[in-house]
């Protein structure tokens, strides 16, 4: 008896499998179809236009002939594309860096405020990203301004010599690092304050107990359990600060002397400026590969963790 029973429990299983199969299928056919609004969505504002672009690359400046890579070799001899490509690289980085630091400072100083006086904080620390980038610039432009500076008039009530802000190369990058960094740490803070709420309240009592001081606790605790959201907020945040372009064309538009040129900005003179829109596609289609290598190493490096996990 307990032989026939043994022989009929794969017939209902495999029974049980069949059966589930349609139920799978009609969920997975559901699925797609919710889904299908959004993929169009963005085969129509992401695929068709990167697609384009590439089309646009390979003509010639009246877009009458092909040239295949013609407008990739031309830019690869001037000395302006290396320098885009490095002031582009530089701006990107280095505000990343800046953004992540500012943000996770400044996570941890409302994370330890009292929970009834954080929504304030949050809100008024919110402002800077809230507010459109252009109005922003366009305030940080005033405070730069070679006549109106109201940091040159600082500077002269304390004595002190006055700076050609967006006159000088090196302080012309510096202030659109500084308004990106203004604009961007905001999206840092959210984030990072998000994490830092999940991470358990028994780790830092355990830590405590065990003598550990406040630096112990966010190197050996809060860094390892926020390590994946950093990486994947400075991921999202490095395409976007790479693809900027409204405070470098209202701050300095490139200058001076295309000393703060952004890929962004020097494609948009290539493209509109300059008649020249093939070149400019070209110009814009050099992210692609280097976003694509900062991605593929950020996601390598969260998927290996979360494997050992």
């Amino acid at each position: 008896m307990s032989e026939v029973v043994a022989r009929d429990i794969p017939v209902a299983v495999s029974g049980a499998r069949v059966r589930r199969r349609p139920l799978v299928r009609r969920k997975t056919l559901v699925a797609v179809g919710f889904a299908l609004p959004l993929i169009a969505v963005i085969a129509a504002l992401v695929v068709y236009p990167a697609l384009y672009a590439i089309h646009l690359a390979t003509l010639n400046k009246s877009m009458q002939h092909f040239v295949g890579l013609g407008n990739f070799a031309f830019l690869f001899k001037r000395n302006t594309f290396w320098m885009v490509v490095e002031q582009s690289i530089v701006f990107a980085v280095s505000a990343v860096i800046f953004k992540a630091l500012v943000g996770f400072i400044v996570a941890h100083f409302v994370h330890n405020i009292p929970a009834r006086g954080q929504r304030k904080w949050r809100g008024m620390l919110l402002i800077p990203w809230v507010i459109p980038p252009a109005m922003s610039t366009l305030a940080w432009l005033w405070l730069f301004d070679p006549s109106y500076s109201a940091f040159n008039w600082i500077l002269a009530h304390l004595g002190l010599p006055e700076v050609a802000w967006l006159g000088n190369p090196y302080w012309a990058r510096f202030c659109v690092i500084l308004v990106n960094v203004w604009v961007g740490s905001p999206f840092f803070l959210i984030m990072y304050l998000a994490a830092l709420k999940s991470v358990p309240e028994q780790l830092h009592e355990a830590a405590a107990i065990d003598g550990a001081n406040w630096f112990q606790k966010i190197w050996y605790i809060n860094l390892p359990m926020m390590r994946n959201i950093i990486q994947i907020t400075a991921l999202f945040s490095l395409i976007v600060t790479f693809a900027n372009f409204d405070i470098v064309k209202i701050l300095t538009q490139g200058g001076p002397v295309d000393q703060t040129h952004v890929f962004a900005t020097w494609a948009f003179n290539w493209a509109i400026t300059g008649n020249d829109i093939p070149a400019g596609a070209a110009v814009s289609l050099f992210m692609a590969p280097i976003l694509a290598v900062a991605a593929f190493l950020i996601l390598r490096n969260v998927r290996k963790r979360g494997g050992e996990a």
